[in-house]
Parts: structure tokens; sequence; C-alpha cells
């Protein structure tokens, strides 16, 4: 099993998106048996991530047991001895891998504001959504730097 790869619960949607967007390949489904859960973590080689204590008895499960993203994503990371990530790699709706792409082919579908002041964009393969590093992205880089940045100390730390 590759500790990279999650399958996440119907419990841990945010959880899902952010690992996501740290560059991490993360199924979600808003609904899913837990036999199918297992199904998927033994055919893509997955863990599963879930908040139920019945299906986290299963080898390929793991326990979230922080309740708010900011200490779930470290718990997470930190289990599977993750010390790097690839964050803004992922569409966070679909987990398609993002790819690069010229201004020129999307500009119509940009917002008036950012078609002047931005000049790199991703667009996602699957389902279209374009990507590019405005305000929001400021803030979502600040917060996975917060993150990432308290699992180096951790682990450097531990030792």
């Amino acid at each position: 099993m590759d500790c990279r790869k999650f399958v996440a619960d119907v419990h841990l949607a945010k959880l899902a998106k952010y690992l996501r967007l740290l560059g991490f390949d993360t199924l979600y489904f808003t609904s899913i048996t837990d036999d199918a859960l297992i199904e998927i973590a033994k055919s893509q080689q997955r863990l599963i991530l879930t908040k139920d204590k019945a299906l986290s008895s299963h080898p390929l499960a793991y326990l979230v047991r922080s309740q708010e993203l900011r200490q779930q994503l470290p718990e997470v990371l930190r289990h599977c001895r993750i010390t790097h990530c690839y964050p803004f790699s992922r569409c966070l709706i679909d987990n398609s891998l993002l790819e690069r792409v010229e201004k020129e082919e999307i500009i119509d579908r940009l917002p008036p504001k950012v078609r002047r002041w931005c000049n790199e964009f991703w667009r996602c393969p699957k389902c279209g959504r374009i990507y590019w590093h405005g305000t929001h992205y400021r803030r979502m880089r600040k917060f996975i730097d917060e993150v990432c940045g308290e699992i180096r100390a951790r682990y450097e730390l531990e030792g």
C-alpha cells in the first residue's frame, strides 16, 4: 500500500480536499459503503482515512482521531511519515493532476481583474476548472506553510 494515496470516508470531506491541495492522490465520495472503500483501497493500493472505529480495524484503514482540520493534516502526514508535499498540483474537485495552460487559451473564461494582472494558469483536464495564484492562493499557501512547518519541526524533534 502506498501511504501517499488515500481514500477518505464520508466524514472527512475537508481533509480529502486539503490532502489534494497538498498534492496527494485522494479519493472522496459523498456516499460509499465500507465494503466499497475496502475494495478501492485493496485494488488501488490506498490507505483508508476514516472516523469510523469499526472500519478503522481493517489493516488498510487509519482512524483519524483529531476533530479539526488543522490537527488532522499533521496527524495523517505524521502517521504516514510524509515529510514532503506537492502543493497546488491537483484539482481540488476531482483529484486530477493539473496541467499548465496558456492565458490565450482560457482568456474568455477569466474574470476581468485576473486577465489584467495574472499570467500563469493551470487547468484540470477532467473538469476544466482553471486555477491561478490569486489572493485565495496566498491564504492557502500560508496555511500549508504553517502545517508543513509544524510537521518538519516535529520530525526534527523526533529525529
